[in-house]
């Protein structure tokens, strides 16, 4: 008991980063502006440590990834490398097919990304999100997601960088994952996609 105790006092500073839920879940995306679904997503993926960047055209979508990614190895899904190279890059850059704001989570689709593991494998994941393509809630989100004729056979539901407190009970941030997330989100439709 001793032990717990010492491990649960070390995670003190982590209880007060919850993410801040959204308090009318019913409400629909169509009563909310997009752009405040953009700041709720932002404020509860930064509560959980990640970081959101907003781009509102081409040059600034260029910029915002050049300046995670300056002198790092870049794996992109859109042209993955083979699975065993992954270990030795330092970035993974995917987009991401849905957002959710009451929890700043992404969704990514296997069906749509060439190779989920550019997600979970680089210490740094990049991934690039569309404004309209966030949902307030996890609800919307799988409507949208069972929409289509098909549901892929795996989803990745990304909420902040990976973290675990299986060992001992202390928080260990980039156990089975990315130490690192950062989600650019594009608010204008017409930016290209900076893979290409």
């Amino acid at each position: 008991m001793r032990s717990i105790r010492a491990h649960l006092a070390q995670s003190v500073p982590h209880d007060g980063h919850e993410p801040q839920m959204n308090t009318d879940p019913c409400k629909s995306v169509s009563q909310r502006a997009v752009t405040s679904l953009v700041e709720e997503f932002k404020l509860n993926l930064e509560a959980v440590d990640g970081h959101c960047l907003i781009a509102r055209n081409a040059v600034e979508v260029e910029a915002a990834v050049k300046g995670i990614t300056k002198g790092k190895r870049i794996a992109s899904s859109d042209a993955p490398p083979p699975t065993k190279d992954l270990f030795n890059f330092d970035v993974g850059i995917t987009r991401a097919q849905a957002g959710i704001a009451e929890t700043g989570t992404l969704v990514l689709d296997s069906s749509v990304e060439q190779n989920r593991l550019v997600s979970l494998v680089p210490p740094v994941h990049i991934a690039i999100l569309d404004a309209s393509r966030i949902y307030a809630t996890l609800g919307e989100t799988l409507a949208m997601l069972q929409s289509g004729n098909e549901i892929s056979p795996a989803i990745t539901f990304i909420t902040g960088p990976s973290r675990t407190a299986d060992i001992e009970l202390t928080l260990a941030i980039g156990v089975h994952g990315p130490q690192e997330l950062y989600v650019v989100i594009i608010q204008d439709q017409n930016v290209a996609d900076p893979n290409n």
